[in-house]
């Protein structure tokens, strides 16, 4: 090639390169700015689109410059609905819009609200309210079941709330505001006993005054890297349908467990087909519901079938279930199965947990259908009424390693002799609570109460801990990726969190409504990773795509 041409060439290759942003922006189906009276540029702001009929809600966020573009490919042409997600803000203007062939751009306008209380999340509830950190600590169980607007913009005295709170007690694990469920055993004690906490509720909420007497204090909306990626939300069936372990099998297809309803969900994002695979109901009149969804070697699942006393095996290919009902000695109104485990290829054995008060772990045996008790709360201060287990995670040799729920203990069960041992945690109440164990025998945790994501080195007994950016985020679950990075959701804040291991960064990504966050997934077969995670009091399925 000669010089004259290789530099004609060269200058195209360069004419293409800075032509290429402007083509992208064009592909944008749907872009513009975000501004208010008092933001001309405002960084953060959520927006998001639904096409008429269907079940699909794409969101991006703005940026420095309160510009947002929605990649190509990801809306079609047609009829609209408009929503935003900025704290203190609401939308001025139509939420009807439409997408022509060439896509269409728009210059949105928001105002300031005037009910920020019903745009707020749970943690910005709890950094509101007055009082110490106990009794805040407290509201951490409520969310499990309904907001906590619900609580504070009620007008219930003391003595109501301790009416309230009695009968609340009596709520299965499984309940939330749409569909309750009684537990088969009576939990209900003293009202008297729930006076303190009721005090605390009463003096807080609008039972002796017309607004809030403390000020309503509000979480920063994301910013930088944390505006750099797309949420796709997928609306469920059923509004009653609670996904609450999201997990991805080796054809990009979701199945997760249903909290609420006997049933395992099945759903292809690519067709948005959906079916329910009921699961066997062998104690009719109890709660139903599942909790722990795994995925075996073989491409089975594992289900913790909670207060129908069994776990369950569900073979796709076969579509058939294999159920090992508890024996009646163990069987009792009140057992509730929370966490299976997957390391029987070992030994043959599945560990697991109950949420029944006793803190008892139970090993059964697959092949003879043999369940065996473990008490390992009886070696900590307060035995068994004052601590609890969450998580149970196998290790290579099928140990079982345990997630201490009420105080800050890290335990294990040697899989050969039974003998059981708790190590603390750094952190103090940390309430640690869902994990998993990675190929290197490191039990990776989260703290529901001390804000923090962590890893135990099950080897050298090594213990790391990673602070997440906002206060009250209340992690319920961890995953890391490939590359390294650790990834979480807050219960409480509505918030994707993304941690660099080796220098800590928080990244933190908006979802774009209040979101009952319970186990997460990270899809690693790409070159980004993709984050999963089901709604669970909202009836959907949430993938995060980070763009960087």
């Amino acid at each position: 090639m000669s010089i004259s041409r290789s530099l004609a060439f060269s200058a195209s290759l360069l004419a293409l390169a800075v032509a290429a942003p402007a083509l992208a922006q064009q592909a944008s189906p749907f872009s513009g700015s975000v501004s208010s009276a008092e933001e001309p540029a405002m960084e953060g702001v959520v927006v998001s689109a639904k096409k008429d009929g269907g079940i699909v809600t794409v969101s991006v966020t703005t940026d420095d410059k309160g510009r947002f573009s929605f990649p190509a490919g990801r809306l079609e042409p047609g009829k609209y609905t408009l929503s935003i997600r900025a704290i203190g803000y609401e939308l001025d203007g139509a939420r009807a819009f439409e997408i022509g062939p060439n896509g269409t751009t728009r210059d949105i306008k928001l105002k300031k609200t005037r009910n920020i209380a019903a745009q707020m999340t749970n943690s910005e509830w709890m950094q509101s309210v007055q009082g110490d950190e106990e009794r805040r600590a407290a509201l951490l169980d409520c969310q499990s079941c309904h907001t906590l607007e619900r609580v504070f913009k009620s007008t219930f005295d003391s003595d109501e709330w301790t009416q309230v709170l009695t009968r609340m007690a009596n709520y299965a694990s499984e309940s939330f505001w749409l569909k309750p469920q009684v537990r088969p055993v009576n939990r209900a004690q003293n009202p008297e006993n729930y006076r303190r906490l009721a005090d605390f509720l009463a003096s807080n909420n609008l039972s002796a005054q017309e607004t809030w007497s403390y000020p309503l204090k509000t979480l920063p909306r994301v910013k930088g890297r944390g505006t750099r990626a797309v949420v796709t939300e997928y609306e469920l069936p059923r509004r009653t349908i609670q996904p609450h372990d999201v997990v991805l099998d080796k054809d990009g297809v979701i199945w997760y467990s249903d909290f609420g309803d006997q049933v395992i969900g099945k759903f292809d994002p690519k067709t948005l087909k959906h079916e329910d695979v009921k699961i066997p109901s062998n104690l009719p009149g109890r709660p139903t519901g599942s909790l722990d969804l795994e995925v075996v070697k073989d491409g089975t699942f594992l289900v913790g079938m909670m207060n129908q006393g069994a776990v369950g095996n569900y073979d796709p290919k076969t579509a058939q279930w294999k159920i090992w009902n508890m024996p009646p000695e163990f069987n009792k109104d009140n057992i509730q199965i929370n966490m299976v485990t997957t390391g029987y290829h070992v030994d043959g054995k599945v560990w697991m947990n109950t949420n029944d008060g006793t803190g008892n772990i139970y090993r059964l045996d697959v092949n003879s259908g043999k369940y065996e008790l473990h008490q390992p709360l009886k070696l900590l201060p307060g035995g068994p009424a004052g601590n609890a287990i969450y998580q149970v995670s196998p290790d290579s040799q099928n140990n079982a390693w345990l997630a201490e729920f009420r105080n800050n203990y890290i335990g294990r069960i040697d899989a050969k002799t039974g003998e059981a041992k708790f190590f603390p945690v750094p952190t103090e109440k940390s309430r640690n609570r869902r994990g998993r164990m990675d190929a290197q025998d490191r039990f990776w945790f989260a703290q529901y109460r001390g804000g923090k994501v962590a890893v135990f080195d099950t080897k050298s007994l090594a213990i790391k801990e990673w602070p997440l950016a906002s206060p009250w985020s209340a992690p319920y679950d961890l995953v890391t990726d490939k590359a390294g990075d650790i990834w979480a959701a807050g219960m409480a804040t509505d918030r994707v969190s993304r941690v660099n291991q080796a220098t800590g960064a928080v990244t933190e990504y908006q979802l774009p409504r209040p979101t009952n966050v319970r186990r997460v997934w990270v899809d690693d077969s790409g070159a980004k990773p993709v984050f999963w995670v089901g709604s669970n009091h909202g009836a959907s399925i949430v993938k995060v795509e980070p763009l960087d």
